[in-house]
């Protein structure tokens, strides 16, 4: 038997060679409920991969042998009994120890990237595994998959579209002029895999979080390539310039929406890019654009991947800057009505209602909170896991832990994402209505952004100092006549809901 996990379902999974299944091997996937007692999910999300799963076991009908089992290893027991079954690599340590514990259980390459493992090993050792730069590392996938690329050079004549890819989003709008993304319709198996939740739910087996329904996502390999074509036809256009862009009536911008269905291994990385770059060479899309979301696909969930693997597992519990403060109730309950702060509202509501918020309400509002905070790093990517469609291990531990909570002291980034409210104020339209305001420190309208930029660099000021992209406003400090005050109202502040 050829053994399936629930991220690993679209076609691309089962070609044959390379440790892939024969074209009549019976297949096999397991649903361990034991999966949603470890975690406190997002509801939406267990709803989706349910879905998923689901969705693809009744299209490969009578060659699929679906399990309900309390465990992984009851389920392999109860259909393979002693025979052999091969896997492909597990997408995370704790499912690739479990594959490695079971001496019938034979595992092959991983699928659904677009680098092998020993090539990024490779790579990464020829820079002495330090410097791992995700814009050194796309430029070796760009020139290795030969993607946008004229003859030795790259399309447009650059590898950076950043500059042009940063804009602030349209005044007076209140969302892109674009349509909007493909949203599947539920059917019979949505309607089973709800009634199921409630029940476990009500019988007290499992705790979720979050609202679920309708299921926004994609469940299966034809929504999935319909969610595609669509971005790729009205959307990918705009989606280069405002892709860091936020506003509060338009969460979902000019975003693709694909991460859950590539996460999934509905959508193959490759088919998705190369069709891109096809829009461009038609004349259908910008370079900007298009390079944008390559780099994406191509540069950062890649890069993502590879470094989860290169840096072991230990990597996971890195806490450079010792934050320890627990998460608080109203943050774990996404309870986005406790919370003034209208961005951190707004962006927390979209998390708690959907499952979802773009890359940067996750870096520089959500995120950046957590860190000004001080909160424990393993907590938050706990947290990113558990409450994103697209959050899976080996997606949230480089993402919060090197990214976000910069709490691997900079293995992977040069500096913290974090700021004040001005850059909320520049990317946004949140700001105007808010009463916090982003050029206050302190005071009742105090922009929490904004004092906790100052308390952070302040407590952080030895280290950051001496970092060249953080220097000058560590300097600044001792600039700030209001600066023992601002440390006094933060202090009060806490992590009460701002």
């Amino acid at each position: 038997m050829h053994w399936l996990f629930g991220d690993q379902i679209g076609p691309h999974f089962l070609t044959p060679g390379d440790g892939g299944p024969g074209r009549n091997t019976p297949l096999l996937m397991i649903e361990a409920r034991s999966v949603f007692r470890r975690r406190r999910f997002h509801r939406a999300k267990a709803h989706l991969v349910l879905s998923a799963m689901r969705h693809r076991a009744a299209e490969l009908g009578d060659r699929m042998t679906y399990v309900q089992a309390d465990t992984y290893r009851e389920g392999l027991a109860r259909a393979a009994g002693s025979r052999p079954v091969t896997v492909h690599h597990p997408t995370s340590y704790a499912a690739a120890r479990l594959v490695r514990s079971l001496p019938q259980v034979t595992t092959g390459p991983a699928r659904g990237f677009l680098v092998p493992m020993d090539d990024f090993a490779a790579w990464a050792d020829g820079h002495g595994g330090k410097r791992l730069r995700q814009e050194d590392f796309y430029r070796w996938v760009r020139r290795g998959h030969e993607l946008l690329m004229d003859g030795d050079g790259p399309a447009g004549g650059r590898w950076n579209f950043d500059h042009d890819n940063r804009q602030p989003p349209p005044r007076d709008t209140s969302a892109l002029p674009v349509p909007g993304p493909y949203r599947p319709r539920e059917d019979e198996i949505d309607e089973e895999v709800r009634h199921d939740l409630d029940r476990w739910e009500r019988d007290g087996d499992v705790s979720f979080v979050g609202r679920d329904g309708p299921r926004l996502f994609p469940a299966t390999r034809a929504e999935a390539r319909a969610a595609l074509k669509r971005f790729l036809a009205h959307r990918l256009g705009t989606f280069g310039p405002y892709e860091d862009a936020m506003l509060a009536a338009d969460p979902v911008m000019s975003h693709s929406l694909l991460s859950s269905s590539l996460n999934l291994g509905l959508l193959d990385p490759a088919e998705c890019v190369e069709r891109a770059e096809a829009e461009w060479r038609a004349g259908r899309a910008p370079v900007s654009s298009v390079e944008g979301f390559v780099r994406q696909v191509a540069g950062w969930r890649e890069y993502v991947w590879q470094l989860y693997w290169y840096f072991g597992e230990e990597y996971r519990h890195s806490n450079v800057l010792r934050h320890t403060a627990p998460l608080p109730d109203w943050w774990n309950g996404l309870d986005a009505d406790a919370v003034e702060a209208r961005c951190l509202h707004t962006f927390l509501a979209q998390v708690r209602d959907t499952g979802w918020t773009h890359h940067i309400p996750r870096l520089m509002i959500l995120g950046s909170h957590a860190l000004q905070r001080g909160w424990d790093p393993a907590a938050v990517t706990d947290w990113f896991h558990r409450c994103f469609v697209d959050g899976y291990d080996w997606v949230m531990v480089p993402n919060v832990v090197g990214m976000s909570q910069y709490a691997d002291g900079g293995r992977m980034t040069t500096k913290p994402y974090t700021s004040g409210g001005s850059y909320v104020h520049r990317m946004s339209d949140l700001c105007g209505p808010c009463r916090y305001r982003p050029g206050e420190r302190t005071g009742e309208h105090a922009c929490p952004y904004t004092a906790g930029y100052w308390a952070f660099l302040d407590r952080h000021r030895e280290r950051l100092g001496h970092n060249y992209r953080t220097s000058r406003p560590v300097h600044q400090l001792d600039r700030l006549t209001d600066l023992a005050q601002v440390l006094r109202q933060e202090r009060a502040r806490g992590d009460t809901p701002p």
